[in-house]
């Protein structure tokens, strides 16, 4: 869906058979003239000088037929034969989006960047820098491994929405952020549960209070809160224990950890209690019961 709107050709159309009807006789004659031992290699000629016009809406037919391979050869031609032209910098742009399409996010996000470092302010540009977010996006693993590509897209795509807030691809740069926020609450999430579980409350703590207070929109948000209840009961911290489980309550009412979190509290004859000047207190006023 992207391809056509970049691909709209408006340069006139040039014939290659008339171009080489008048260069390819007089070169071949003077070759032979000069060089008779050597053979010239007509499909590199021809190749070589192919108008840029034609080589790029080759480039966009092969790209809707899905012959990806051959579209990236040809955009990559117009980019060799005829650099710094406007083709070879429309180009640019549909040679990182055919990589994208191949699954070869690397070599997407290298040519986009070029293609950023080059032409900062064309109208391509929040294309380009869409593009390197969708390739970090596609790589992004489960929370069990490193979220390094979870943190890349987040901030791709937050300079996408920085830099150009009315381009057509904020909205969607819009859902790859809450995605890849997501996925950071979760990884942090499952550091947490690992101290947890092994009785390490202080450092549990860190990370829940991590999801807490930076990750404030995602849906960890209410097991957060639940399990610094939990750890901070456990630490003799009662106050805090009743002011996460008050917070919890207040935003998820009918959540079963604020169920599980007002049992072990009432375990103790304590009950959900919000103290004003907790950090949870503060931070759960930015919670928005995602």
């Amino acid at each position: 869906m992207f391809f056509t709107r970049v691909g709209q050709s408006k340069a006139p159309q040039r014939s290659v058979l008339l171009g080489l009807s008048l260069v390819v006789p007089s070169l071949f004659l003077s070759a032979c003239m000069s060089s008779p031992e050597k053979d010239i290699n007509l499909s590199t000629y021809v190749d070589q000088t192919e108008p840029a016009d034609v080589l790029y809406n080759q480039g966009l037919a092969n790209m809707n037929a899905g012959r990806l391979d051959e579209a990236s050869k040809k955009f990559d031609a117009v980019d060799r034969q005829h650099p710094y032209s406007e083709w070879a910098r429309k180009s640019m742009v549909m040679g990182a989006f055919a990589d994208y399409r191949k699954g070869s996010y690397d070599d997407a996000i290298s040519s986009a960047k070029r293609y950023l470092a080059l032409y900062p302010s064309t109208e391509d540009a929040p294309y380009a820098q869409y593009i390197i977010g969708l390739s970090y996006y596609r790589q992004i693993k489960d929370v069990t491994q490193d979220q390094k590509e979870a943190r890349q897209t987040l901030q791709t795509m937050q300079d996408l929405v920085t830099r150009w807030p009315t381009s057509e691809y904020v909205d969607d740069a819009k859902e790859k952020i809450r995605f890849a926020n997501d996925q950071l609450a979760g990884k942090e999430m499952q550091i947490g549960r690992y101290y947890l579980e092994r009785r390490e409350y202080i450092a549990a703590v860190k990370r829940f209070r991590t999801v807490v207070e930076s990750y404030s929109n995602t849906r960890h948000v209410e097991e957060a809160l639940a399990r610094l209840t939990e750890s901070y009961y456990a630490l003799g911290l009662t106050s805090e224990a009743q002011t996460a489980a008050a917070v919890l309550g207040t935003n998820y009412p009918d959540s079963p950890w604020y169920k599980d979190s007002y049992k072990l509290l009432q375990s103790n004859g304590l009950a959900p209690r919000e103290n004003a000047g907790s950090w949870i207190s503060k931070a759960g006023k930015l919670i928005t019961g995602a």
